[in-house]
């Protein structure tokens, strides 16, 4: 077992931190402040790469392993700590990997190559007004009507809305089939009949979060993902890609915001000597850095299981993959927040100040606690699945 990063991976993550350090940390207020992700920001995460990275290369992307894109995602929530980028990142990630592996060619051809280069959007739509993860109440439909499926129904707190309308794009959207199981459909959010509406979060401000809603949209065959009545599949194997990369922006806000505590308690005096020497914060520091620590390398195991067996087709390890990526999207989120949290202490009333940058962090990190990519309790409800067993499920 080999912890190190290749030589290549080293000199990918340094390239990224450097955009983050000059790009991202240089735009993160702009982007919170104006309730966008500039061209500034987009072209050149475009130029480097980072748009839908593991999409193959015929398609626009760089094809990259799940590793390399873990890797990527900690430096981007590193570098723009409000975490809007970091969402943006992740969905052309998560999401174009799927529609590259399970998309008809037509539709890869035309929607792909216009995602790497940031000239349009991909996201997912399959959270609902009454409820998230309750699939057997799911009320959106698509029925096959000749060579096309008509979609009616309502998505509700999704990523992208306004960026799918002002660059063009659109979601993968999951719908119950009139012949039985899921169908998931790429529905471009300028088809006749869509509707949208932008919701007003607390933070991660730079993306937008809202409801879309279907009006017997007619969605072309072409743009079915995979077999038909087969979509739950490949929507849980995107949110597997999705939450790891969302737990490795966690890891790199992490970092970010210890980082900046340390650099403080080093200069900042109290009774005459520097924070730092008090080991009511030594010891929080500690904790806070072994916590860190241990989930990144957890994040990093859950890409590998990607790249090992999930991006393979081998599903003889899914309870293995299941679990891992479960546990990282569970504790991420959490040590993250608390990491911000306790930093923002140590600055005193500083720390509430929107001068000291903290804030950021603590309002979008927050977006992952609730439900972003899947809940908390969500995670702990899959991990007692893989634990106990499925006779062990609150529901049938």
């Amino acid at each position: 077992m080999d912890f190190r990063l290749t030589d290549e991976e080293e000199a990918f993550q340094s390239a990224v931190r450097r955009f983050g350090d000059k790009v991202l940390r240089t735009h993160e207020r702009t982007i919170d402040a104006e309730g966008r992700i500039p061209p500034e920001v987009l072209k050149p995460m475009a130029e480097l790469g980072l748009l839908a990275m593991p999409v193959p290369a015929e398609y626009g992307g760089m094809g990259a392993s799940a590793a390399l894109t873990e890797l990527a995602a900690e430096e981007v929530g590193r570098g723009d700590f409000s975490m809007a980028t970091a969402v943006f990142f992740l969905l052309e990630a998560g999401w174009g990997y799927i529609l590259s592996r399970y998309g008809t060619e037509e539709a890869k051809r035309e929607v792909l190559p216009a995602v790497c280069g940031g000239k349009a959007f991909l996201g997912i739509a399959s959270t609902e007004p009454t409820g998230g993860s309750d699939l057997a109440g799911m009320r959106t439909t698509s029925r096959r009507d000749g060579a096309s499926f008509r979609l009616r129904g309502e998505k509700a707190f999704v990523s992208g809305v306004e960026e799918a309308k002002s660059l063009g794009g659109g979601h993968l959207t999951l719908s119950k089939s009139d012949t039985g199981g899921f169908n998931f459909l790429y529905v471009p959010t300028q088809s006749e009949g869509v509707a949208t509406q932008r919701f007003h979060n607390m933070g991660r401000m730079g993306i937008s979060t809202g409801g879309l809603t279907y009006q017997d949209v007619r969605v072309p065959e072409k743009y079915l993902v995979g077999a038909e009545g087969k979509g739950f599949e490949y929507a849980m194997e995107g949110f597997s890609v999705a939450r790891t990369y969302v737990s490795a922006a966690c890891v790199g806000a992490a970092e970010r915001a210890l980082e900046t505590g340390i650099a403080y308690i080093k200069e900042r005096k109290a009774f005459g000597q520097p924070l730092g020497k008090f080991e009511g914060i030594q010891f929080e520091l500690a904790d806070l850095y072994t916590q860190v620590e241990a989930v990144k390398w957890q994040c990093r195991r859950a890409a590998w299981l990607l790249d090992t067996y999930t991006l393979k087709g081998d599903r003889s390890h899914r309870s293995e993959v299941d679990r891992a990526v479960a546990s990282v999207k569970l504790t991420a989120p959490q040590i993250a927040f608390e990491s911000v949290k306790r930093v923002m202490m140590w600055f005193g009333a500083a720390g509430y100040t929107k001068d000291v940058g903290l804030e950021l962090g603590f309002r979008g990190i927050m977006s992952y606690l609730v439900g972003a990519e899947g809940g908390l309790n969500i995670m702990r409800i899959i991990l007692g699945r893989e634990l106990l067993g499925k006779e062990f499920l609150p529901y049938k």
